[in-house]
């Protein structure tokens, strides 16, 4: 009787979760035949693992508050938002336009007169980002998904405290799960007693309630810092030492920041009031004052910011878009690959069509799950004439996008389904061929450090590898 009673309730259950899996129309046909696999062949743990991971939404007060919010910062700063049609004739190539175009979301759109500094590396970036924080007169925000408890976590976080002292206004934000182990630290609280205003982003307090409503891993993966509404910083670098302790053994963490100043920066500084708002339930603060002042000879630019409230699709259709655009020449890094179809495929057709398309991955992953994921893609990228190159000097964390050495993409978005569908993420969109090349440079150093991946080595893995490597991808829709 117990067998059959057991029996009977996972069926029961089987069945309730799989009409609520036929019911969302967002959901991919790869993803809902994933989450029946998982169903099936795991009796109780599968309907667990969705009401841990199946739903991808903060439910629809979240949303609510999320869209009424950037309604309110869209009457108060329309020119911070840019406008794409006017600022795009005459400025951006009619090819690259679609580009900016694709990047549209939250009203942000094209602005002009930008300029931007590529830092040599992460100890420089954060030195001067420090240095940029205790010259601040008026105000400091910044967001961090990972903010740990080592040299950089504890540099900035006394650099916030330095600036709270001296009268700036400063606020910081942390990811809740990201940041966990900091947001109780006695640095947290140093920073609060000084005058820092504080918030966690994502707070994970009621377990239950985010587990039956959202998901424990919808994360905020963005990396912001603004100082004195005229700097702000963008790419992929969390607040932690390169040697990322956390995960000391695939270290050091090779990460790529932009410093910024004009118009974008106050893009920057909404999307973080937005973030703020949305998590801490403020109003504005007077020290969001915004200032769009263009740069005498700077170039187009434009934040694109994609999330579980945004439009669903925002972030592969972007890349699809890059994709087509390009004329020549793409390069790609980044440090977690599992695309969906529709940029697997814009890859593919863009090798076909006579792109130079190379990708450059790390050589040892930090997720092992994501890099059994990636070489299971392997094997058709190289088929198409994509050209493989894997870093081996650490984990290449850099997020970077080039298209014909003249439109780049940088900032904290992966080319994985978790970017796409779940975090929270920034990036700067910009059109310079000086800007750029630098950045292109900077990819052919992690080339240069690299090795390169080919058809004959990948034909040589083992049968029971690439049975992993599949299976793991078979899952890659819910993970």
């Amino acid at each position: 009787m117990l067998i059959q009673g057991l029996a009977f309730i996972h069926a029961l259950a089987v069945i309730v979760f799989s009409i609520r899996i036929l019911l969302r129309d967002n959901l991919s046909s790869a993803a809902r035949l994933a989450w029946f696999m998982v169903m099936l062949f795991a009796p109780y743990v599968g309907v667990g693992v969705y009401l841990l991971f199946g739903e991808v939404s903060l439910g629809r007060t979240v949303h609510r508050r999320h869209d009424k919010i950037f309604s309110r910062l869209r009457s108060m700063s329309a020119d911070a938002l840019g406008s794409c049609d006017r600022n795009l004739e005459g400025n951006v190539e009619p090819e690259y336009q679609t580009a900016f175009r694709a990047a549209s979301v939250d009203g942000f759109e094209t602005t002009l007169g930008n300029r931007a500094e590529l830092l040599p590396d992460a100890a420089t970036a954060r030195s001067r980002l420090v240095e940029d924080i205790d010259k601040a007169t008026e105000s400091v925000q910044c967001l961090y998904y990972i903010w740990l408890d080592d040299n950089t976590g504890r540099n900035v976080a006394n650099a916030l405290i330095r600036a709270a002292k001296r009268g700036v206004a400063v606020h910081a934000m942390a990811d809740g799960l990201g940041s966990r182990k900091f947001v109780r630290s006695t640095h947290w609280r140093a920073m609060r007693d000084a005058g820092v205003k504080l918030s966690v982003a994502l707070p994970i307090k009621w377990v239950v309630d985010t587990i039956l409503f959202s998901r424990l891993d919808l994360r905020n993966h963005r990396k912001i810092t603004i100082i004195d509404s005229r700097i702000t910083w963008c790419g992929s670098q969390n607040c932690a030492d390169p040697e990322f302790l956390v995960k000391a053994k695939y270290a050091p963490w090779v990460d790529i920041m932009l410093r910024l100043e004009g118009p974008v920066v106050a893009q920057n500084q909404l999307l973080f009031a937005a973030d703020w708002l949305l998590n801490s339930g403020e109003e504005v603060p007077d020290s969001f004052e915004l200032k769009t002042k263009e740069i005498a000879g700077g170039f187009p630019a434009q934040i694109f910011a994609d999330g579980p409230t945004e439009r669903r699709g925002a972030t592969p259709q972007l890349f699809a878009t890059l994709l087509t655009l390009a004329r020549t020449e793409v390069v790609i890094s980044t440090p977690y690959f599992v695309p969906n179809p529709t940029v697997l495929d814009a890859i593919c057709a863009a090798a076909i069509r006579g792109i130079d398309v190379t990708m450059i991955f790390p050589k040892r992953n930090d997720s092992w799950v994501v890099a059994a994921a990636s070489h299971s893609y392997y094997r058709q990228l190289l088929v198409h004439g994509v050209k493989i190159f894997e870093f081996r000097n650490g984990l290449l964390h850099s997020k970077t996008f080039t298209i014909d050495r003249a439109l780049s993409l940088i900032g904290s978005t992966n080319l994985d389904l978790r970017s796409f569908d779940l975090n929270y993420e920034n990036d700067i969109l910009l059109r310079d061929d000086e800007m750029t090349q630098a950045i292109y440079d900077r990819q052919q150093e992690y080339i240069a450090q690299s090795d390169s991946v080919t058809l004959d080595e990948v034909h040589a893995w083992s049968y029971s590898r690439r049975i992993w490597n599949n299976v793991v991808a078979t899952i890659g829709p819910i993970l």
